[in-house]
């Protein structure tokens, strides 16, 4: 063993994912949302309306999952969808009035984390956090690929 375990990144970057999604989730968990929700919501009002295969791309979860998930929404009534005019087999999801008012509440909660976490670090302090958390998810996601190669 090269290092102690304590100076290995992995589980700090492990138990900082499931500090957040503790949070994220005990905060949604009183509007009715899972964190997948959430994502589909927030994504849906940035980007507009996707496809269930690009939604599942966004929030990091499969495609069979996300149909699940959207099917409960629509069944919520927090999200619409329709056939997209390029393939008629897709359907193209969009956010409701609800959904967007749902998504307004719950991020007004979600947000206080978020600035409670950059009050914790000085502008540059910031910046270069995020800007490593960048680079480690690219090493991640290559070291992922080359495992699943095999």
């Amino acid at each position: 063993m090269d290092a102690p375990i304590d100076d290995d990144l992995c589980p700090r970057i492990r138990r900082s994912e499931q500090a957040l999604m503790a949070h994220h989730e005990a905060v949604l968990r009183a509007y009715g949302l899972t964190m997948t929700q959430y994502l589909v919501l927030l994504t849906l009002a940035r980007e507009g309306g996707l496809s269930g295969a690009q939604l599942a791309r966004a929030c990091g979860v499969t495609q069979q999952s996300m149909s699940s998930v959207l099917a409960n929404m629509e069944t919520k009534g927090l999200i619409g969808r329709e056939t997209s005019p390029v393939h008629a087999k897709v359907q193209i999801a969009g956010l409701t009035e609800e959904g967007q008012a749902l998504l307004d509440r719950a991020y007004q909660e979600v947000i206080i984390l978020e600035r409670a976490l950059s009050d914790a670090f000085t502008p540059s302090e910031h910046a270069m956090l995020c800007e490593l958390l960048e680079r480690a998810t690219t090493v991640l996601v290559q070291q992922t690929r080359r495992a699943a190669d095999g």
